[in-house]
């Protein structure tokens, strides 16, 4: 019997929308990713006190959201998997694996996360890293179906190493559409996709999905820059975001967390969010 994921679905959605604040990083094994991360208490207790809809953790960190009495924290989006693409020179073998294979989600639930999120890697010339990706999501799907937990698919269609080195999105609407394509035929609850570089192909990305899609931010931008892209972007579809870097490796991350909140849940445009962080 399948189990409803609408419970938790509803403790990630507020009219509609999420902000998924992703301090995840550290299973990158990516020294550049780790600025702003390095001191977790202080970091997720700022969160804490921003309010966005959701902090996205691995399970060796997640206590430090969990353990906190308040009773309006943001919910927990649990990644349950890790992988060797992120660096700027390419391994000699290239893998994705979850870091629980026997039971993939058993953490998230002792957790209570209201969500888990698995990587879709689409690289260059890597079809064994992209074979691993679907057999982690054939796995924590079989799982998600049994306890009624949502299942966030990240499909990455990235550049080769040599374009630019280290995780680079590749923006073509074509490739983001089949792969979003794919990850709703293996059952996506929520959908975190790469932004097309035309926002306004956006739309196709959702018209693929069929469920919620959020935007994933990737590397960190000039802030007014962000504003206006994800305004852009939630024009064409998007239901919020899943933003990290662009959020944590800011000097004022709740200021940034407010201006995207009043964007998802209030309407903003890109220039009045630009007002909003401005307040501070």
């Amino acid at each position: 019997m399948k189990i409803s994921p609408k419970a938790r679905m509803n403790r990630l959605f507020t009219n509609g929308g999420c902000l998924d604040v992703a301090i995840d990083h550290g299973v990158c094994n990516e020294p550049s990713f780790m600025v702003g991360l390095e001191d977790m208490p202080r970091v997720v207790d700022s969160l804490i006190r921003a309010k966005p809809d959701a902090i996205q953790m691995a399970y060796g960190q997640a206590d430090l959201l969990q353990s906190r009495p308040e009773k309006d924290k943001p919910a927990l989006v649990m990644r349950l998997d890790m992988g060797n693409p992120y660096n700027a020179t390419r391994h000699r073998t290239m893998w994705s694996m979850l870091q629980n294979a026997d039971e993939p989600i058993i953490g998230a639930l002792e957790m209570d996360a209201a969500c888990v999120v698995v990587n879709l890697f689409m690289l260059p010339d890597e079809p064994e890293m992209f074979r691993q990706c679907v057999e982690n999501i054939s796995r924590v799907r079989a799982d998600c179906h049994r306890y009624g937990m949502p299942l966030m698919i990240e499909p990455l269609v990235m550049l080769s190493n040599e374009i630019r080195g280290g995780y680079q999105v590749d923006g073509d609407a074509d490739k983001i559409v089949t792969l979003v394509r794919l990850a709703a035929e293996m059952g996506a609850d929520i959908i975190k996709a790469d932004p097309t570089a035309n926002p306004e192909d956006f739309h196709r990305v959702v018209e693929a999905a069929r469920v919620p899609v959020l935007v994933r931010g990737g590397g960190k931008e000039d802030l007014k820059t962000v504003l206006m892209k994800s305004a852009a972007l939630m024009a064409h579809g998007a239901k919020g975001m899943v933003y990290g870097r662009n959020i944590y490796q800011h000097a004022n991350p709740g200021a940034v967390v407010r201006a995207l909140m009043s964007m998802i849940h209030d309407g903003a445009d890109g220039e009045a969010a630009w007002q909003v962080y401005n307040r501070g």
